[in-house]
């Protein structure tokens, strides 16, 4: 009854938010509550409750104060170089606004956190995608999945979560699993090509006429204040036209006059940016120490003065809230599965009906049952609660623990999508995307790229 009711509560859960029947924070605390009495265990919800945001609340205090961090970094322009270089290449061309996206997304992920991930790559395109009325749904998709794929780094998150639950090393997993992520990544790409595509059919050939912008966008620290390029209709086989030296500006994802600029303190801000990534992956300190504290010396750095620092901390305080109050939601969620047993019982009833035939391949079928696994439930619990039950069975037919180690770790394409991921709602809040949409765009990608990746770990031998 369970196992029922568990797949019943994620199911009603998707189907709402994907209909836009109720808000993510609702459902994700409605839902879970009415199933808790449904199971009979009502009574228990608030320790359920408090035992999900005690959980969760360190992870709710990195994302506020990496909020703050980053939004400030972005403020007085550390990314304002990489900014400008992918915005060079985008130019006023959809396709390659597109794919400007997943290479952003790529090369910011290397940091190994999402969070930050997501808030330079919407800073940085989301006034692109705005003034030349693209789809927001493809940006929140492509920069998704291009993080996914590199949340496997070591660093990140599911490869030192494999290797600690099935006792090996995390090097043994990541480096033989790195051609099959290229050609994951290398998918993204491709998908990105054709999406850009689509929308420059869409949206016609982009022309150097321009229009002045109806409405000035502004992203933490705002758009830029130049002109927008017209559209003209057509068949969309032009190559999108580039701007004349010199009209750069027009295109600025980040203000270049904007009041909050710290040139003279560009090095420091640097030095500081990779000494806290640095202390994250060394794990020097907890992450949401780190960021606290970056987050104070930032401020006290940047903005000596009490009111621009209040004025700071005001400007990023609808995001803090925004995500804050997202992950407290998902810790109902989370609490309410993991305290009835539900979680224990649809992983128990997962394993029980594969079918015996199936034992030698069982690296296959832990990299197909990792795809729905991981956006259903937490990292932790797949991890933790799961792995090392498909671990033990592929043994028992002379699948080793590293072939089963990698297969898991193929589904994190799709697992950056989950509601139970907070970091996806700083992407959607950001990009003023409805969650719901976000949903229904991105899940056959994102599958698709993680069935990829694992086609490509059997045909190299990997898996």
């Amino acid at each position: 009854m369970l196992t029922i009711l568990g797949f019943a509560m994620i199911a009603t859960f998707l189907v709402l938010i994907m209909l836009k029947k109720m808000s993510p924070i609702a459902a994700l605390v409605l839902i879970p509550a009415l199933f808790c009495v449904c199971v009979g265990k009502g009574a228990e919800l608030g320790d359920y409750v408090i035992d999900g945001v005690t959980g969760l609340a360190p992870t709710a205090a990195m994302l506020m104060f990496a909020i703050v961090y980053f939004g400030v970094m972005i403020d007085v322009g550390l990314f304002d170089p990489v900014v400008r270089a992918i915005l060079k290449f985008c130019r006023a061309d959809p396709l390659r606004i597109v794919i400007g996206t997943a290479l952003l997304a790529a090369v910011v992920s290397l940091d190994g956190d999402g969070s930050t991930t997501f808030m330079i790559t919407v800073s940085a395109m989301y006034p692109l995608y705005k003034r030349l009325k693209m789809s927001l749904v493809v940006m929140t998709g492509v920069a998704a999945m291009a993080n996914g794929v590199m949340n496997t780094l070591p660093w990140g998150g599911p490869t030192a979560r494999a290797a600690t639950a099935l006792k090996v090393d995390a090097s043994d997993i990541f480096v033989p699993m790195i051609p099959a992520l290229a050609v994951g990544l290398l998918s993204v790409l491709v998908l990105a090509y054709v999406l850009g595509r689509r929308e420059r059919r869409r949206l016609g050939v982009l022309t150097l006429d321009e229009a002045l912008v109806e409405e000035k966008e502004t992203v933490l620290v705002g758009a830029g204040t130049g002109k927008s390029p017209a559209r003209t209709g057509g068949s969309g086989s032009g190559t999108g036209a580039d701007l004349p030296e010199g009209d750069d500006e027009g295109f600025q994802g980040l203000d270049p006059h904007r009041a909050t600029l710290r040139p003279r303190l560009y090095w420091f801000n640097a030095l500081l940016t990779v000494a806290l990534l640095t202390a994250m992956i060394m794990e020097w300190l907890p992450i949401p120490v780190l960021f606290l504290l970056g987050a104070a010396l930032a401020l006290t750095v940047n903005f000596p003065h009490m009111p621009d620092q209040k004025a700071r901390i005001a400007a990023h305080a609808e995001n803090v809230l925004n995500v804050s109050g997202m992950v407290f939601a998902a810790a109902v969620f989370t609490g309410v599965l993991q305290g009835t047993g539900m979680v224990d019982h649809m992983a128990a009833w997962l394993v029980e009906n594969i079918p015996a035939g199936m034992g030698p391949h069982m690296a296959l079928v832990t990299g197909v049952l990792s795809i729905p696994l991981t956006y259903f439930m937490s990292n932790d619990g797949f991890y933790f609660g799961i792995l090392p039950v498909l671990a033990e069975a592929g043994q028992a037919h002379g699948v080793s623990s590293l072939e089963i180690a990698r297969a898991s770790i193929v589904g994190q394409p799709l697992h950056m999508s989950s509601p139970l991921v907070p970091a996806v709602y700083v992407l959607v809040g950001m990009a003023k995307v409805e969650f719901g949409d976000h949903t229904r765009f991105v899940v056959k990608w994102a599958a698709l790229t993680s069935l990829v990746v694992l086609g490509a770990g059997i045909l190299f031998g990997i898996i």
